[in-house]
């Protein structure tokens, strides 16, 4: 079994900068893959961003060169530092865990862009 808690998440105006953190504790494989994947209101979930345990990277298009997900192995932790944010930004951000055929999803952090 899997934790993740992510923290970080908050109200920022548009340009502004904040970064996501999501700890992960239990029974974590070598080969594992984290992300983070956002839902806005009344959207679907889609996937932000992704970073393998070799540490190999995956955008979406809307935040390349705005969003940077990196990882702390010693810690278990996966980060997502959000730059230049926008209002379509805004949404219940969620990091997950995948390895082997099964996923685990952190309980969601809100992220509202708004002036």
């Amino acid at each position: 079994q899997v934790q993740l808690v992510e923290s970080g998440g908050g109200l920022v105006q548009p340009g502004g900068s904040l970064r996501l953190s999501c700890a992960a504790s239990g029974s974590i494989f070598r080969f594992h893959v984290m992300g983070w994947h956002r839902q806005a209101p009344g959207k679907q979930r889609e996937l932000v961003a992704t970073i393998t345990s070799g540490g190999s990277t995956t955008y979406v298009d809307s935040v390349k060169g705005r969003f940077t997900i990196s990882k702390d192995n010693a810690k278990n932790t996966v980060y997502l530092q959000m730059n230049g944010l926008k209002p379509e930004d805004t949404a219940i951000y969620y990091c997950k865990l995948g390895q082997g055929t099964m996923d685990y999803w952190g309980q969601g952090t809100q992220v509202t862009v708004s002036s």
